[in-house]
This record gives structure tokens, sequence and C-alpha cells, in this order.
């Protein structure tokens, strides 16, 4: 059963910062590691569902054009949109099934999908993959007793909605902890990309 609205109003109801975004070193640099694992220095459209307050939007902000940032959270929201950049928007509502039409340059999919059922993460793959140029996602690879899924089966279904979808896996950086990937559309190498390669 994929978690639902009462289950992270109530860990928001605790504190307003949970899991420590802001103050524990091993969230700063997984943000970090995530940035700059993407293959382009700028992004005109971004999407970041389950944004929770908003600190890598943030980062995301300084390298893109406009961003929608989406969270099933409304006490997350409300930190996120304390000051908000002008360019990201900010709203409620829960993925699978409030993913917003359009295409995008970018989806980032950090620390969403093992709340998910298998069922709804298959969509959110499936939704990711058809909907965007370039797909990162980072998870936690520890088992919670409570989380529908683990991280590395929430990378097992969206690899394989990417090549479903024709993306091909650009990069992948595994450590105990967590789990990063990157998949594009663009089937180039950042270096082939940029003229390093092939010139």
């Amino acid at each position: 059963m994929t978690l639902g609205r009462r289950y992270f109003e109530d860990l928001y109801e605790s504190g307003d910062d949970p899991w420590g975004f802001r103050t524990r070193w091993y969230e700063g640099r997984k943000r970090q590691l995530t940035l700059a694992a993407l293959p382009r220095p700028y992004y005109e459209n971004v999407f970041e569902p389950g944004c929770a307050t908003g600190l890598l939007t943030r980062e995301l902000a300084a390298r893109s054009g406009r961003i929608l940032a989406m969270d099933i959270s409304a006490s997350a929201l409300l930190s996120a949109r304390a000051g908000r950049p002008e360019n990201v928007e900010f709203r409620r509502g829960a993925v699978p099934a409030d993913w917003p039409a359009g295409f995008f340059d970018l989806v980032v999919v950090s620390e969403l999908g093992y709340y998910l059922d298998e069922e709804d993460c298959k969509q959110l793959g499936d939704l990711a993959a058809s909907t965007g140029g370039d797909l990162v996602a980072v998870h936690w690879r520890h088992p919670v007793q409570e989380y529908p899924l683990t991280g590395d089966r929430v990378h097992h279904i969206i690899e394989r909605s990417a090549a479903d979808h024709g993306l091909a896996r650009l990069c992948r950086h595994d450590e105990r902890d967590f789990r990063l990937a990157v998949w594009s559309h663009d089937r180039r190498s950042v270096g082939e990309r940029t003229g390093l390669v092939g010139r």
C-alpha cells in the first residue's frame, strides 16, 4: 500500500525537518552528488515530485529556467515556500495520480519511490521516463519497516521503465547507504555532448 498524506503530516508534526535535511552532512553531501551527476549545466523545465522542504529544489533553481516542485504534505510545502526562488512553483499533490501534463527537460525522483507500492512505483517510473528528457533517481538503500519498497527495488523498477521508453543509463553511483542513477534520451556522454570526444 502506498503511504498517504497522514503519514507525512504526522512526521512534520514532530518537527519541521524530520529527516535532518538541513543539518546532516550526509544529506548535504548527497544533494551535491546529485547535482554533480546531472549531464547538463542548465535545464529549462524541471519537475521534482516529493520535494519535501525544498532544499534540493533551491539548489536546482540555480541551474533551471523553471521548476515545478510537488509534495503531498502541506506542512512540508509551507517550509519549502519560505524564501522560494522566483523560478520555482510549489504545488500540493501526490504521484503518480497528480502527475502534471507536459514534457520536462529533467525529472528528479529523490527519496520518493519507496513510499509507493509496486504498482504505483511502476506508474511513477513510466511517467518519469516518458515525460522527461533526463531522469535522475536517488534513494536510501537500507530497509525501513513501514516503507512498501526498498531503494534498490525502486531503482530496478525505474531502470526497466527507462529501458522501455528508450532512455540510456548515463551513470550509476552506489554506496552502502544510497544509490544514484541518471538516464537520458540523449545517449551521448558529457564528454561527447561538450565536444571533448569525437572532435
